[in-house]
């Protein structure tokens, strides 16, 4: 289609304007419908939370994914339920017996000291693609600006390919305030430390992805979006919906419009 004034997106394999898609519990069916439709957009899907325990026809919708040039992961809670039970090894056998090549880490619900969390890093870096997640996933739990940029820059140091700004599904902790608005001092803060294109930015909520594509470009990353906005994201990314309309166009044809 040769409309122009489109911003000009990243294509697969991208290092940014990632779409991370979270499936809480997509059927087989669900799944090959989502890959029909959206699979071009998206680069990630996260298995959520525990799901990819209790969930039917697990391996076969991986496979659908990743037939569509899709990374799988299992959420960060399931690696956080084997941690504390001390069964690291019986997670990386999970995780093969499934086919991954992707793992997320996090620390968001137990306590782990940070150098921990870093050696796991470490260590599944050398055989997986590794998203980490900084933040917790408790309402009222504060982290220093400088404490998020500390454990930004050691995660991506130990191996992270990007590190996940928390916002759960619910898109109101870590990066956003109880209302669901953007913590906008600490993202600035975090972004004078930590470059844009290393981060994933959590933003289940529309509110949220126009706030970020407004402030960062078309080619931000954005996570935790479920499968039946990503398309609605992509209009969203290149000013084809009303919130981001004018956002990509020239000014003399902004000028064009009534006042």
């Amino acid at each position: 289609m040769n409309l122009p004034f489109l911003p000009e997106r990243s294509t697969k394999p991208r290092q940014t304007g990632i779409a991370m898609v979270m499936d809480k519990s997509l059927s087989l069916r669900e799944a090959e419908d989502f890959v029909a439709s959206a699979g071009h957009l998206a680069d990630f899907v996260k298995l959520g939370f525990g799901t990819s325990v209790v969930c039917n026809q697990v391996p076969d919708k991986i496979k659908v994914y990743q037939k569509a040039n899709i990374k799988v992961y299992v959420g960060g809670t399931l690696f956080e339920a084997f941690i504390i039970r001390n069964l690291f090894d019986e997670y990386r056998k999970f995780i093969d017996k499934l086919g991954l090549d992707t793992i997320e880490v996090s620390d968001g619900s137990i306590m782990m000291e940070h150098d921990v969390k870093c050696e796991y890093i470490h260590k599944l870096a050398k055989d997986y693609t590794v998203l980490s997640e900084v933040g917790s996933k408790e309402s009222g739990i504060m982290i220093a600006p400088n404490r998020w940029i500390e454990m930004m820059q050691k995660e991506l140091q130990a191996g992270s390919f990007k590190v996940i700004g928390e916002a759960r599904e619910s898109g109101n902790v870590g990066i956003y305030r109880p209302t669901g608005k953007a913590h906008v001092a600490l993202i600035n803060k975090i972004l004078t430390k930590v470059h844009a294109d290393k981060i994933l930015w959590e933003a289940p909520l529309k509110s949220q992805q126009v706030w970020f594509i407004k402030h960062f470009g078309a080619n931000v990353n954005l996570g935790n979006i479920p499968p039946a906005e990503v398309i609605p994201l992509e209009t969203l990314r290149i000013g084809l919906r009303g919130d981001t309309f004018f956002q990509f166009l020239p000014a003399k044809l902004k000028e064009l419009q009534p006042k």
